[in-house]
Order: C-alpha cells, then structure tokens, then sequence
C-alpha cells in the first residue's frame, strides 16, 4: 500500500483518501507560494488603479474640474491603467478608475467627473 504524502511538508497522511495535506496551514502555504507570480501582479496594478483613483478624487472637490494632463502626471497618474470605459452616444470614450473618471479635451486637458447613476 502506497503512503500518502502532505503537498506541502511530505507528513504521512492519515484520514479521508483524497487528503491532499496534514493541515490548514499546509495548504494556505501551497496555495500561496503556487498563487505568489499572479498575486504580486495583481496587487501591483491595484496599487496604481488605487493612486490614480485617490489623485482624480483630490481635483474634484465640485462635480465637474479640467486639469492639464501634465499635472496629472507629475501627481504619478498613469494614463494606461483605469478599470473601465463608458461611450456615450456622441462617441466621447469616458475612462473610469473606479467611480472617479476623465474625458480628454483639447490641448491635453482632462475633464474630470464622478460616475453618474445613468452610467453605473
């Protein structure tokens, strides 16, 4: 007869045939350590969706504020990253980090909103 072995820590397994690991802790390690790559990725771009969040929140104290891209940026904002678009029916692409979004306008000003209900 074959002797199962813990994924994690090789502990001979006692109990249930399909068993995979001798504890809890056992199996939060493997699963972990197997997860780590696709973790760390994911928490790198919810950090900058986070700051770019927190950096379109700061500008808008009303409704409605246009700011210059370069501000923006120099505050560490990154164009590229953002959790969702809107198209509205004249074809102006809304971009969304959250609730908090922009519109680009001429000469690299962004008009920053607050998601709507009729958007939501």
């Amino acid at each position: 007869m074959n002797k199962r072995t813990c994924q994690e820590c090789s502990h001979v397994l006692t109990g249930r045939r399909d068993q995979k690991f001798c504890s809890d802790h056992c199996r939060n390690t493997f699963n972990n350590r197997k997860n780590e790559d696709a973790t760390e990725h994911m928490r790198r771009v919810n950090n900058i969706l986070r700051k770019n969040r927190l950096i379109l929140k700061g500008y808008l104290a009303e409704e409605k504020i246009k700011v210059h891209g370069i501000r923006l940026v120099d505050e560490g904002f990154n164009f590229h990253y953002f959790t969702n678009t809107y198209r509205t029916r004249d074809g102006i692409d809304y971009f969304f980090c959250y609730d908090h979004g922009y519109i680009r306008e001429e000469n690299e000003v962004y008009q920053i909103v607050l998601k709507q209900d009729s958007l939501r």
